[in-house]
């Protein structure tokens, strides 16, 4: 297995880690990362560290992911064999990475929120659970090309079809960072609503 694939596999292994919730729904469920991939990132550590030779700083980056502080910029193309300085240095590529990061930790956080507040039924996070789902499952899809498009030897395209490649992806990753935060501002005052009615309600049973 080439390093540069390794390297890859790592950094979606460590976009997906998130820690565990509890779930209401077999959907909600599938959002969460179970023990197994926390084992399969362990084993590619392993097997990196025992099976193969890499540089003193790649290995020191791969090293620094299993405890918690990587820059995911630095990772992601120091450990693939970008095709071109011009393509390697190509600044949407950084904002793609950091909007994957930022579409996982936003709906995880406003999902969480949603779960424990007790005010959506089980059908409406049943609801949430599968577009979430949906949205990551594409967001990852995006970072998958991403990988491919800027890894030499992956596809027969010049350095201009690269970077017209990323700019589409830069587009739809970032337009789903966007429907996010909208649906999630919807869904937040929805829940600001109920808050205030539950609140409401309260107040009125402790007049009689």
């Amino acid at each position: 297995m080439k390093i540069g694939k390794i390297w890859a596999v790592v950094l979606i292994l460590t976009l997906l880690f998130t820690s565990s919730t509890k779930a209401q729904s077999t959907e909600v469920q599938q959002l969460l990362l179970n023990v197994e991939k926390l084992s399969q990132l362990k084993n590619i550590l392993s097997d990196m560290k025992k099976g193969y030779t890499v540089i003193s700083t790649g290995y020191n980056a791969v090293k620094n992911i299993s405890k918690g502080n990587f820059s995911i910029h630095e990772v992601f193309l120091d450990g693939l064999m970008a095709v071109s300085p011009e393509v390697r240095k190509y600044r949407r590529v950084a904002d793609i990475i950091t909007a994957q990061k930022d579409i996982i930790s936003e709906y995880k956080s406003a999902f969480k929120n949603f779960n424990t507040s007790g005010l959506f039924s089980p059908a409406e996070l049943d609801y949430l659970a599968k577009l979430y789902g949906r949205l990551f499952s594409q967001s990852m899809d995006n970072l998958d090309e991403l990988t491919i498009v800027i890894t030499a030897n992956s596809l027969r395209m010049n350095d201009a079809e690269r970077l017209d490649a990323i700019d589409r992806i830069y587009l739809d990753t970032f337009d789903k960072l966007t429907f996010l935060r909208s649906f999630n501002r919807d869904a937040g005052k929805l829940l600001l609503q109920r808050k205030s009615a539950v609140a409401d309600l309260k107040g009125v049973k402790e007049l009689f």
